[in-house]
């Protein structure tokens, strides 16, 4: 069964802070999306959960409400894409336990599977407030510095952990200033998705990085003493609804490195489909998506739906 996410439609102008340090080169590739046409990207998987690289737009079904699209305007496949990671670190009181698993784990992205020739990534902490350690940058060394400066309570003596808050700014200031369609994005985030300090909800967190094709994959550090609590439930959200996945940050070695390529695997190898809805009417409803391959056995993993303009 297909898992979904739910696409970026450009039906409103979004005004963007550049970030005031040096941007990444990207490649040429631009994807321009007239207003009323949903732009969907979205990746599949086998069921060894390896990248599917030979979809077909024939292989698919496209529903928008149950019914389907006005028409197909643009399918395209792009492979072996240049990355841009956002790398996350809640720093709150809570994750202190979890500090020095988390950091090893973001070591192992940043030293072993981030090419220095096409990629780039930045380093940012947060708790009540959130600090930009290392802008983008290709430099393993940098970014490996940066980690190791990652401390808990560091960025702020004010309690309090705003998650939303921070995936809200870093989708529009980080990654809405870089040509987005032109690499695979991401937030790698290590939280346990406790969220006391926010002044933005998860559904604006969320079409933050719907807008700038950003999928976010979390680390969950968890505590048995927080059974119960809808931090699990919350970095789900995000990624289901971003078109990432949650891991475990406990996992063993081989667990973690096996993730680690799962998410490696997920942003080298996407497709772009943009399709004209049907009838799409100005009144803000939320249009539900289905994008699957009936005679494939697959997993897309796709945003899970939309919502029209207001007006």
């Amino acid at each position: 069964m297909a898992t979904t996410r739910i696409p970026r439609v450009l039906l409103t102008l979004l005004l963007i802070t550049p970030a005031p340090h040096a941007q990444p080169q990207d490649a040429t590739f631009t994807l321009a999306v007239p207003v009323d046409e949903v732009d969907l990207t979205f990746h599949a998987t086998d069921t060894h959960n390896l990248a599917v690289n030979d979809l077909k737009l024939t292989d698919l079904t496209l529903r928008d409400n149950g019914n389907p699209p006005g028409k197909i305007l643009a399918f395209q496949s792009l492979q072996d894409l240049p990355i841009r990671a956002g790398i996350l670190m809640d720093t709150s009181t809570s994750m202190a336990p979890h500090l020095a698993a988390n950091r090893a784990i973001a070591l192992q992205y940043a030293q072993s599977l981030l090419r220095q020739q096409t990629d780039q990534a930045f380093i940012m902490d947060f708790g009540h407030l959130t600090r930009l350690l290392q802008p983008w940058t290709s430099d393993k060394a940098a970014l490996t510095k940066a980690i190791g400066w990652i401390s808990t309570g560091s960025e702020s003596r004010v309690a309090g952990t705003a998650i939303f808050d921070t995936l809200y700014r870093t989708c529009r200031t980080q990654f809405g200033s870089i040509n987005h369609a032109a690499s695979g994005n991401f937030i790698l985030l290590f939280s346990d998705g406790e969220d006391n300090a926010s002044f933005m909800r998860l559904s604006q967190a969320v079409d933050a990085c719907q807008h700038t094709d950003t999928a976010i994959y979390a680390f969950r550090s968890e505590e048995p003493s927080t059974f119960g609590s809808p931090g699990p439930q919350t970095l789900a959200q995000l990624a289901q609804q971003t078109g990432g996945r949650v891991f475990a940050a406990n996992g063993s070695a081989a667990d973690i490195r096996d993730d680690l390529q799962l998410i490696e695997g997920d942003l080298r190898s996407q497709y772009h489909l943009i399709f004209k809805p049907a009838q799409l009417q100005h009144d803000g409803a939320f249009h539900r998506l289905t994008l699957e391959a009936p005679n494939r056995f697959l997993t897309i993993n796709v945003r899970s739906g939309y919502y029209a303009p207001a007006h």
